[in-house]
């Protein structure tokens, strides 16, 4: 009991009381996506997780199944596959990515708006469709050593390099391009025109326009482009495929064939976990650097000036 002449305590406001029901209401409402997500995605991957640590059927957890696999030489030979076409087909897509951005949002032409526009759709693409129309015209019978048999009179053409890595690296790039595109069109829509033309009202070459107005608006979007096509090439599993590329393992044609050819269940959970280990670095580092770029690319806010035509 509060002595005279102190205030008594407060009381809870229906305010308060309305605060606490939202967050009742709202953790009651999270409840049934996060019971969905726990069942259809984190139960699978835990008992992938599980089964790569067991070498036997019931039998206690171990790591033998991780010395057992990493001392394969087709693990070996299939995690530098998948580094080395990952990261030459990152390089390729951002060296023709950037180059085609650059012409689509500064070299004016009949057709840049719309093919501005057919980049958002080509990223709608399955990967297998590209694989395909590389298979149509590079290909064994494909168009391109048909006309070559045709002018040589030959029984085939000398175009068979799809079934190799650099067909694979080809397929890559081709279909990954746009997704470093988009990024760089969206910057370069950011980049005043004035600060072009008094670049080259002052003399500056375009190569120098290029390095020193253009390049540090292009470089956040390229660096999170960049990483973003290198965690999906890291993970492509359909262009391998469908190229038919026999002697070109990468780690998710491993996985497919301990689990479905050779019925080794724990020898491709345990690569599965080495994938997935591999494409979580590789997500963190593309969401720092997509951070980066948010934070380092401002928005123009000069009333005179004028976005670049993307």
């Amino acid at each position: 009991m509060s002595r005279p002449g102190t205030p008594a305590p407060p009381r809870p406001t229906r305010e308060r009381y309305r605060g606490e029901r939202r967050k009742v209401s709202s953790a009651l409402w999270a409840l049934p996506p996060l019971l969905a997500l726990g069942l259809v995605f984190l139960y699978p991957l835990v008992l992938v997780v599980r089964q790569s640590f067991t070498q036997d059927e019931g039998g206690p957890l171990s790591t033998a199944p991780y010395a057992q696999v990493f001392a394969e030489a087709s693990f070996t030979d299939a995690f530098g596959n998948t580094v080395l076409i990952a990261l030459g087909a990152t390089a390729g897509c951002l060296l023709l990515g950037f180059a085609l951005a650059l012409v689509i949002a500064f070299v004016p032409f009949p057709g840049s708006r719309a093919i501005g526009r057919f980049i958002d759709v080509f990223l709608a693409f399955p990967s297998f469709l590209i694989t395909l129309a590389l298979l149509f015209v590079y290909g064994t019978a494909g168009l391109a050593n048909g006309l070559w048999a045709d002018a040589t009179g030959a029984a085939g053409g000398p175009f068979d390099f799809l079934r190799t890595p650099w067909g694979v690296l080809l397929a890559e790039i081709t279909y990954f391009t746009p997704f470093v595109m988009r990024p760089l069109l969206a910057a370069f829509s950011q980049v005043e025109t004035g600060q072009l033309e008094a670049a080259a009202s002052l003399g500056a070459r375009p190569a120098r326009i290029v390095r020193k107005v253009i390049w540090p608006e292009a470089l956040p979007s390229l660096a999170a482009g960049g990483a973003l096509v290198l965690v999906l090439t890291l993970n492509e599993f359909g262009i391998v495929l469908f190229t038919g590329a026999k002697d070109v393992v990468t780690l998710p044609v491993l996985i497919y064939t301990k689990a479905i050819l050779d019925g080794d269940y724990t020898g491709a959970c345990v690569v599965a976990v080495v994938n997935i280990a591999l494409s979580l670095a590789l997500y963190a580092l593309y969401r720092a650097v997509a951070a980066r770029a948010g934070g380092a690319r401002t928005p123009s806010t000069g009333g005179d000036g004028h976005r670049a035509r993307a």
